[in-house]
């Protein structure tokens, strides 16, 4: 009599190829999320600038008095909705009549990204900190 089914030895190799497929793909996977995130980020920055430009040109050719919330979203994604992934600022430090720095800083999920803070001149510099390091690649 031939009885139907698997045998515990045919489901345990199954559990254990799902298993190390898992620990390759995973990881894959939350990194492409990661660059994902990364790639909104940018694109709000180059979004920010556009409105920074806006900004100079009905201002009389000032960038004074201007702040990230005056001009654009103060977060990524820049609808609001959804969780936060990056925090968008134009740090005063950087801020003159004249030209800008944007900066979008990591939060959430994206903490530990591996580029660090995002950001943009007014000159179009690209450029990315972590721990007061500049990273290179991460703009690609």
């Amino acid at each position: 009599m031939k009885k139907n089914g698997f045998t515990l030895i045919e489901l345990m190799i199954t559990v254990a190829i799902i298993g190390i497929l898992t620990s390759v793909g995973y990881p894959s996977y939350q990194n492409h999320i990661k660059k994902a995130k990364r790639s909104e980020a940018q694109a709000a920055l180059v979004s920010m600038a556009t409105a920074m430009e806006q900004w100079r040109v009905e201002n009389n050719n000032n960038y004074s008095g201007v702040t990230a919330a005056t001009v654009f979203a103060a977060q990524v994604p820049t609808d609001g909705t959804g969780t936060k992934t990056y925090d968008l600022d134009i740090p005063s430090t950087t801020l003159t009549s004249t030209s800008y720095v944007l900066k979008a800083t990591p939060a959430g999920t994206q903490a530990d990204d591996d580029c660090g803070d995002l950001t943009l001149d007014s000159t179009g510099v690209k450029g990315a900190i972590k721990s007061g390091v500049a990273v290179a690649n991460c703009w690609d």
